[in-house]
């Protein structure tokens, strides 16, 4: 904060301070109860000769006001509160939300250090290891791919089996650890809207959803061009890109036709966020062995088939 935001909030707050200060001395002239003739009201009168008196506070009343400006005054000088001005105490949130970080992981420590030299597959097999990683998984997981692991729109599934970038142990432990940036560029330009409608009546042939003939075998061409360096000639994905299956069907947005022209329209860009610098390496491990647990067991798929010719090396959509 500049030095002249911190100036303009310690003389506002001064002047609220010294403005409630002299209203409570101004009210305390009059003693309570004090009646002179032509006492003043505050216009109020009920039943005709019922008068509302405008009488001083009590005294333990104003006490406890001159007492809160006290707290105030003591507070301010302890703790942040004028601009810049950190407090005589050096107290922060961030320090304090720290010191709570470190007292809950020295009291989790002994939990996790049995873990600590097991394998994967070893605490998938563990129950006071998945007990824990369930809990690690509703509280970091759980608000993006649901409680049950099902997923939801643009929120991959990971109890089926489906993998964008592969089942394997140590792809899991790294997409948690490192995060992925899946990206799919848009084609809508490229491809015209004609080329849009052919393509994406393709795609929908491609997991056997119905598409018009004509435009599906108009979009083949279309989709080897430009679309086949990521997800194959085949349409079965990459995994190493993280490329989609688009003959299955799992679908991350929906296998309807909107949503797969909005895609190769607009493209795509889902981001998993990295998890190792926040949960620390055991966490992680624990979710992996978790997620893993959860899914089907894992088998390499079939080598892709590479597309032949000086087809342009291109991002392609990320529609399953």
């Amino acid at each position: 904060m500049t030095t002249g935001w911190t100036l303009f909030i310690v003389i506002l707050t001064a002047i609220n301070v010294v403005g409630a200060v002299w209203l409570l001395w101004v009210t305390s002239r009059r003693s309570p109860g004090e009646q002179q003739p032509g006492a003043e009201t505050t216009g109020h009168t009920w039943d005709g000769d019922l008068r509302e008196f405008n009488n001083p506070l009590p005294r333990w009343w104003l006490w406890m006001f001159y007492g809160t400006v006290a707290f105030a005054i003591v507070y301010l000088v302890l703790y942040p509160g004028l601009g810049s001005w950190q407090g005589t105490k050096g107290w922060t949130q961030q320090q304090q939300w720290q010191e709570q970080v470190d007292a809950a992981e020295a009291a989790a420590a002994p939990v996790y250090a049995r873990f600590a030299g097991m394998s994967l597959a070893g605490l998938g097999g563990d129950a006071d290891a998945m007990r824990v990683a369930r809990n690690l998984y509703a509280n970091n997981c759980a608000m993006c791919h649901g409680s049950d692991a099902r997923g939801a729109k643009g929120f991959p599934n990971l109890s089926d089996g489906d993998w964008l970038y592969g089942g394997s142990e140590e792809t899991v432990l790294a997409t948690i650890s490192y995060g992925r940036n899946g990206i799919m560029p848009p084609w809508g330009e490229a491809l015209g809207e004609q080329g849009v409608e052919e393509v994406v009546a393709y795609v929908l042939s491609l997991s056997g959803l119905q598409a018009p003939a004509d435009l599906a075998a108009a979009g083949k061409p279309r989709f080897e061009m430009f679309c086949s360096s990521c997800h194959g000639l085949d349409g079965k994905g990459m995994q190493v890109l993280g490329a989609p299956n688009l003959s299955d069907d799992v679908w991350l947005y929906g296998s309807d036709a909107a949503e797969i022209r909005y895609g190769v329209v607009n493209g795509r860009n889902n981001q998993m966020p990295a998890q190792l610098e926040l949960l620390g390496e055991q966490k992680v491990r624990l979710l992996a062995a978790y997620i893993l647990s959860l899914a089907p067991p894992y088998v390499e798929p079939d080598p892709a088939p590479v597309p032949s010719g000086d087809e342009p090396a291109a991002e392609t959509p990320h529609e399953g």
